[in-house]
């Protein structure tokens, strides 16, 4: 900086200059500043006719730093103009445009770059990676094999870059479809490949994909020699058999021989069960049960519960364990017997009582009861295992005592405090009971002391995503929209910044020349918000949009000091007045948390080198006082149904985001794609009844809107009324609780003149549905709440009585 201003003190108009203390300026945190002096030196380089491509340059890695990567291309472009074979901008400029996605770009530069330096190997393999990621594979295959012919000595055997370049080439052969060539490729270079298993693994599949079986089946065996616990290994074996060595004697024979040969090994004992049937796989169950239960192995009914999808294996596997805890063996295990060879026989009883209460536990063979009575008699014997606990943990979470499970889960984590995933499970416990504190405290064992903001602080800084989730959504239940969103937020920032994250990879894996991971890697990040965490934090923050909508004043429901108004029950001048006692104890609520937060201001800088600045919207108030809550909705809606299109639930919130802005193709293309997915679906039929009557009350739609409406939405008949439409639906399925519940909101948008309390009792009576489940009656007491009814009270009592243990059901503090 100080050369800088040196220098422009005796040129104040070098353009050059300006901008590199532009750049030190930003790298400072002023990015405004940086922005203006750059700009002046883009002016000043114009009006003396400098022509220095290093102001275009600066202009660009600025906007870059600003994640507006498309201003930042297009100022790396005009630099590239006035300096053609500079190797720093058209390698900047390739960085960006393999990070926007913009492949014909990047093979432009790439190619740019490899003629301006052909000597390099790297600049080959990126040109390759270019054509083979925009869908040209023929060139990329080119691209290499002509690098391949320049080289006068072969690279020695020892060099991985060369090693990856091969199996990466025959990778492409293998996408042509070509899978003859790709063969005969990958034995040509078999002596040049570093990576052995690859390279076997790949042989293989090529075998088995030309109908080699027999050339495939030795291949495959060998694979099973090196690890005979790949499962995928064995399904090659299987397919690599003909039909009549496919039967189920011959692949049990097959798996003896394995089992014989590894009498360690886990998957030629387990395999066999999932095709064998009768007699056979009682007996194969029973050899397979004993030995894992003497064992006390607590995976054995994760190992298992995948059988249950078959009804009579379950029901097989039931009746074996259920003798082993009575003590009664079959005589065929060897040596079961002789208990003075085997021992005692309490530790397989006890792992027998494990398994059975997972067993009860598990929802295809749920009996809480008894999975309860198993639990206890495993804790008799096990009073200090910390799988018990946590097993009777998760029994209370079905029974529905929010409060015991994770009391139980505590106790747990206290049998083992040097353990993080049995922490972790206590605190995810504690926040599904809404403990969010306690939750925090929880997690604070395993964080980093002294992180700013505390043990939240370093949650965030390690990007947790789950306990951001959980803690989210519990905020969510409690009313606690500003906080929810906080989480929310959070969520979706460490989702941008993976994606950011790329660029440190785009050159550094081509420097090491790990370029199979590479283009894993890139495909990965392609789908990168398809991931499950994004999708519920994403739709649970449009689900807080949607309230801000429809009711503006939940953003000053929850005031500074604690205290909840219920602001619909308020008149029009009463609610005015909460609102600003609201945003006054906000401010006094805001002036202390800004207090807190200069305390805890670290007084030295991060790992990073910088000082970590506070948080100045602790409780995220600002999040949820905005003008437009649908826009910021649209934040989180576009990837979800970019990345994420065959997900119900985001098509249906989807549709709420667009029938509320009235863009009625958009809503129409959600409903339909919805209908595709399940037609049948509670809230899509819902949503159609929504749809065509918001249609009716619509202004008149433009003409070629409404032709598409009309030619597209034909899930209801124009002969049909919309409630016979209803009633029908009712009708065949009226001992379904859920699509009642849809029924009765849909009578709602019917008759919006009708008040949904006259549906109460219709409520109540789906209570009485023999299979109506614990989360069917919460959702249906939900309702009931937003309905502003006056039979809550009736329904929480009714459904009580159904389930006495169940939290959901029991005066509670704080508000739901």
């Amino acid at each position: 900086m100080k050369a800088a201003e040196q220098i422009l003190k005796s040129s104040p108009n070098h353009g050059d200059t300006l901008a590199m203390k532009a750049l030190i300026i930003n790298s400072l945190g002023r990015r405004d500043e940086a922005f203006v002096l750059v700009k002046l030196a883009l002016k000043t380089d114009i009006s003396t006719g400098a022509k220095s491509h290093i102001p275009w340059h600066v202009y660009g890695l600025l906007y870059r730093a600003d994640k507006n990567f498309e201003e930042a291309a297009k100022a790396y472009k005009f630099a590239l103009r006035i300096e053609p074979e500079s190797q720093q901008i058209q390698r900047d400029l390739a960085l960006l445009q393999i990070q926007m996605r913009d492949y014909q770009g990047y093979v432009s530069s790439r190619r740019a770059m490899l003629q301006a330096r052909s000597q390099l190997r790297q600049n080959w393999t990126a040109l390759a990676i270019a054509h083979h990621l925009s869908g040209n594979l023929v060139d990329a295959e080119k691209v290499l094999s002509t690098y391949e012919e320049t080289l006068k000595n072969p690279p020695p055997k020892s060099d991985l870059e060369h090693s990856e370049a091969l199996l990466y080439k025959n990778s492409i052969i293998a996408e042509l479809g070509e899978t003859k060539r790709a063969l005969e490729h990958l034995e040509s270079v078999c002596k040049n490949s570093l990576d052995r298993l690859a390279f076997l693994e790949l042989r293989a599949n090529y075998l088995l994909k030309l109908n080699r079986k027999d050339e495939a089946q030795k291949a495959f065996r060998a694979l099973i020699d090196r690890n005979p616990e790949q499962r995928a290994y064995y399904k090659g074996l299987e397919s690599s058999f003909n039909d009549a060595e496919r039967s189920a004697d011959h692949l049990a024979a097959v798996y003896a021989e394995y089992a014989e040969k590894t009498p360690r090994g886990d998957a030629a004992r387990r395999i066999p069960l999932e095709f064998l049937e009768g007699d056979s796989f009682k007996i194969a169950a029973e050899n397979y049960l004993y030995r894992m239960l003497k064992k006390g192995v607590p995976s054995t009914f994760a190992n298992l519960k995948s059988l249950y999808a078959d009804p009579i294996k379950m029901g097989v596997i039931e009746k074996i364990v259920e003798d082993y805890a009575l003590g009664h063996y079959p005589s065929h295990i060897n040596g079961v017997l002789d208990s003075k060879i085997n021992g005692d026989s309490s530790k397989l009883e006890s792992s027998a009582y494990y398994f059975l209460a997972q067993h009860y536990n598990y929802h295809l063979s749920r009996n809480l009861t008894k999975a309860m009575e198993y639990i206890e008699k495993g804790l008799e014997s096990s009073p200090q295992s910390v799988d018990f606990h946590m097993t009777k943990a998760r029994i209370w979470k079905h029974i529905g005592d929010l409060q015991k499970a994770s009391d139980t889960m505590e106790h747990a984590r206290t049998l083992d405090e040097k353990d993080r995933y049995i922490n972790s499970k206590a605190a995810k416990y504690q926040l599904r009971n809404d403990q969010n504190d306690t939750a925090i405290n929880t997690m604070s064992k395993f964080t980093r002391e002294g992180a700013t903001g505390g043990a939240l602080g370093d949650l965030l800084d390690m990007q947790c995503v789950w306990f951001l989730t959980e803690d989210g959504e519990s905020f969510l239940r409690q009313g606690k929209r500003g906080l929810a969103l906080k989480r929310f937020s959070a969520i979706y920032d460490i989702f941008e910044i993976w994606q950011e994250d790329q660029f440190d990879f785009h050159t550094f894996s081509l420097r090491k020349g790990h370029i199979r991971a590479y283009i894993d890697m890139v495909r990965w990040e392609d789908a990168l918000r398809e991931h499950p965490f994004f999708t519920r934090a994403a739709i649970s923050a449009i689900k807080i949009y949607l309230l801000l909508h429809e009711f503006p004043y939940l953003a000053h429901e929850s005031l500074a000091n604690g205290e909840t108004l219920d602001f619909q029950s308020l008149s029009i001048e009463d609610r005015k007045k909460a609102i600003k006692k609201a945003k006054r104890g906000q401010q006094k609520q805001e002036k202390v948390e800004a207090a807190k937060q200069e305390e805890q201001k670290p007084s030295k800088a991060g790992a990073d080198g910088e000082t970590k600045k506070g948080d100045q919207d602790p409780n995220g108030a600002k999040l949820v006082q905005i003008p437009e809550p649908l826009t910021d909705a649209m934040k989180y809606l576009t990837p979800l149904l970019e990345f994420s299109p065959k997900c119900l639930e985001v098509q249906l919130i989807g549709f709420e985001v667009f029938i509320r802005k009235r863009k009625y193709l958009l809503a129409l293309k959600c409903l339909l794609a919805a209908s595709n997915i399940d037609p049948t679906a509670p809230k899509v039929h819902e949503q159609i009844i929504q749809f065509a009557t918001a249609l009716e009350h619509a202004d008149k739609l433009p003409p070629q809107v409404a032709d598409i409406v009309s030619s597209k939405f034909t899930l209801i008949s124009k002969d049909t009324s919309l409630a016979e439409f209803n009633d029908n639906y009712l009708e065949k399925h009226k001992s379904s609780a859920p699509r009642i519940h849809a029924v009765l909101n849909a009578r709602g948008f019917i008759n919006p003149s009708h008040t949904r309390s006259q549906y109460d009792e219709d409520m109540l009576n789906t209570l009485d549905l023999s299979g109506i489940t614990m989360k069917e009656a919460q959702e249906g007491l939900g309702l009931l709440k937003l309905w502003k009814s006056k039979r809550v009270a009736d329904y929480v009592s009714k459904a009580a009585a159904k389930w006495p243990q169940a939290s959901a059901f029991r005066p509670r503090g704080g508000k739901a």
